[in-house]
């Protein structure tokens, strides 16, 4: 099948456009986690939908039964009130377009109407071929790609069969209950051809068709045909998904010819592929929205970074709110390259999001990965505004804080350093002299043991590296800390922090 890489046709699009009021929708299956690539669809029809100041609409697609997952749909709304993405129209929200889950329409009987309408002006048939008969037509292509040692991919594709019964025939059938499905009529020459707003104009030999059923043995739709008629009836004007369903489109595109109706705006998605270039795959650790949220990522930038992922801003700004985002977002500028989900970016993204982010609000969220930490009766709030700036994720508060609850066993080799002019001996030397006037302390706030350690530098004539290193190696017993000496030893109180101090010196005697 041949894609061409032609412009986009802005005239016709243009025209599709202005018929009527925007409306997009988001279609998930309730088959488990919010894939990355299923969250960018549903932030991209959002977008699309608000940036034009149109409706956004949920559905839910369960026709097919047997890939439902409990607890799947609440996933769904989860995810979608933690993004923002809130739909004008949906399941609870019923815009005059209901049901808005695919099974109570499909027990409205709608799918069965309009496939039997499809019947009646031949444009479909019913199909009564035993699965064995299926098989035997089972047949193995290669793509255009494949070697000698390819075994190519088996398929199976229908050859008409049962469009050639007579009328006496399929009622005889339909009376003895014989099952059966019905299937799309596609004609075997000429081309089908559609418009995408990202891709140009796709032409198709007619003859690469496959008849696709439209109603399953057991009476519901495929989500082909469910597609098609529910975003016909709900007057989706613009219809965004992966470009995986690129190949499906010129059925689509033959059920709305065959309907008579307009046809949407399609608005097909680059893939997202990992660092290798490879499809983000759920062995990856980070394909979908509950993965990074466990991962100790914020909504606010996850939201922010799918943006991005195969569009920028005209001005290249990479921080933007979702409001911002709506502002500024045109779907037209989608890149159809394939978008590199970035973990090092997605990491700095959060970074700058957590820096930013309210005191109040980053405290109450940092809360749980403190205490799963600290057990101790520590200063809690004074350890998150020191760690605020120095993670990237939630995660990352272990390693951070790890030290308050318990000094790590440390090499004293972590009191040289090239760059303070600190060494084991003159560190020695330093908390001899210090732990005295730290003991004599009665008040043992971060500002007096600031001025302690700083009167004692001036005293002694040395760099503020030489007095400060020994001291926060020392309490910490870690070569990065959030925060220095001073504000490490008022968290840690006087007796933890001298307990650590003395410890110090007893290892560098030796």
């Amino acid at each position: 099948m041949l894609f061409p890489n032609y412009l986009y046709r802005i005239d016709i699009m243009k025209g599709r456009e202005n018929m009527s009021k925007v409306r997009t929708r988001f279609a998930p299956s309730p088959t488990g986690k919010m894939h990355v690539g299923n969250l960018r669809t549903a932030l991209y029809a959002y977008l699309i939908a608000k940036h034009e100041g149109g409706d956004f609409v949920l559905r839910i697609e369960d026709t097919d039964q047997e890939r439902y997952v409990d607890g799947a749909l609440d996933i769904i709304y989860n995810t979608m009130k933690g993004t923002g993405l809130l739909h004008d129209e949906g399941p609870e929200k019923d815009g005059g377009y209901g049901p808005y889950v695919q099974s109570e329409r499909q027990a409205q009987g709608i799918y069965l109407e309009y496939a039997k309408q499809l019947v009646e002006k031949g444009e479909a048939y019913y199909c009564f071929c035993s699965k064995d008969r299926l098989e035997s037509l089972r047949t193995t292509v290669k793509g255009p790609e494949a070697d000698g040692d390819d075994n190519g991919k088996e398929i199976i594709k229908y050859d008409k069969h049962c469009l050639h019964l007579s009328k006496e025939e399929i009622e005889k059938n339909l009376a003895e209950k014989v099952p059966y499905v019905i299937r799309q009529n596609i004609p075997l020459d000429g081309k089908t051809t559609f418009d995408d707003v990202i891709f140009g104009e796709i032409s198709v030999d007619n003859e690469e068709l496959d008849d696709m059923i439209l109603i399953k043995s057991d009476g519901y739709p495929t989500y082909n045909f469910a597609n098609v008629v529910d975003d016909h009836l709900m007057e989706i004007s613009h219809v965004v998904r992966g470009n995986e369903y690129l190949s499906s489109t010129p059925k689509y595109t033959r059920l709305y010819q065959a309907f008579g109706w307009d046809e949407p705006v399609y608005v097909h998605l680059p893939l997202i592929t990992n660092e290798e270039h490879k499809k983000l795959s759920k062995r990856s650790g980070h394909s979908s929205f509950e993965d990074l949220l466990d991962q100790g990522f914020i909504s606010e930038a996850i939201v922010n970074f799918v943006a991005l992922l195969g569009w920028s801003a005209p001005n290249n700004k990479e921080i933007m709110s979702l409001d911002e985002l709506v502002e500024v977002f045109d779907y037209r500028h989608v890149n159809k390259s394939p978008a590199v989900f970035d973990m090092v970016k997605l990491r700095w993204m959060n970074g700058e999001y957590l820096k930013n982010m309210e005191e109040e609000k980053f405290f109450n969220l940092a809360l749980p990965y403190i205490k799963e930490v600290i057990s101790k009766d520590l200063d809690i709030k004074r350890i998150a505004e020191l760690v605020k700036t120095r993670i990237e994720t939630f995660l990352d508060i272990k390693d951070k804080i790890d030290f308050f609850e318990e000094l790590p066993d440390y090499d004293i080799q972590m009191f040289t350093h090239k760059k303070m002019k600190t060494n084991s001996e003159n560190s020695l030397l330093v908390l001899n002299d210090l732990l005295p006037r730290f003991e004599a302390l009665d008040d043992y706030s971060e500002a007096a043991i600031e001025e302690t350690i700083i009167s004692y530098i001036k005293e002694k004539e040395i760099k503020n590296g030489q007095g400060l290193w020994p001291v926060r190696t020392a309490v910490s017993g870690k070569q990065s800390t959030p925060g220095g000496a001073y504000e490490i030893m008022s968290i840690l109180g006087k007796e933890e922090s001298l307990r650590r101090i003395r410890i110090a010196i007893e290892k560098l005697s030796f």
